[in-house]
């Protein structure tokens, strides 16, 4: 029902910023919980921030390594969410996503597998 494309990603300095975009496809995107998470090959997927949709008061949170650097934003009239990346740090690097569901409740909002929708990944690389 959702499909989602992300934008944004690249090569930047440590202490530059990113803005990342993801635009979904699909009805009722203002009722849905819209995230970020991050990979890289060693580790498990982390989760970056998520915004919660209009029954949880669209209400955002992150996660304590990027938190005061980092802000998730949403654009229900675009069906786009957002992160803005600012002082990006050298251990950031990762592959981003974007995901979405429906029904995910507050406490499940970090767990990647309880997410339905999934876009295809933006790269981010800081290095100098």
């Amino acid at each position: 029902q959702v499909q989602l494309t992300e934008s944004g990603g690249g090569l930047v300095q440590p202490g530059g910023s990113l803005k990342l975009s993801c635009v979904a496809s699909g009805r009722a995107f203002s009722d849905y919980t819209l995230a970020w998470f991050r990979q890289t090959p060693e580790k498990e997927r982390e989760f970056v921030a998520a915004v919660r949709g209009r029954s949880g008061g669209s209400r955002s949170y992150h996660a304590d390594a990027v938190k005061g650097r980092f802000t998730i934003s949403r654009d229900n009239a675009k069906n786009s969410v957002y992160l803005q990346a600012d002082n990006l740090k050298p251990e950031d690097t990762a592959v981003y996503y974007c995901a979405a569901d429906s029904r995910i409740i507050l406490s499940s909002l970090a767990r990647s597998e309880q997410y339905d929708y999934w876009g295809q990944g933006t790269q981010v690389t800081v290095s100098s």
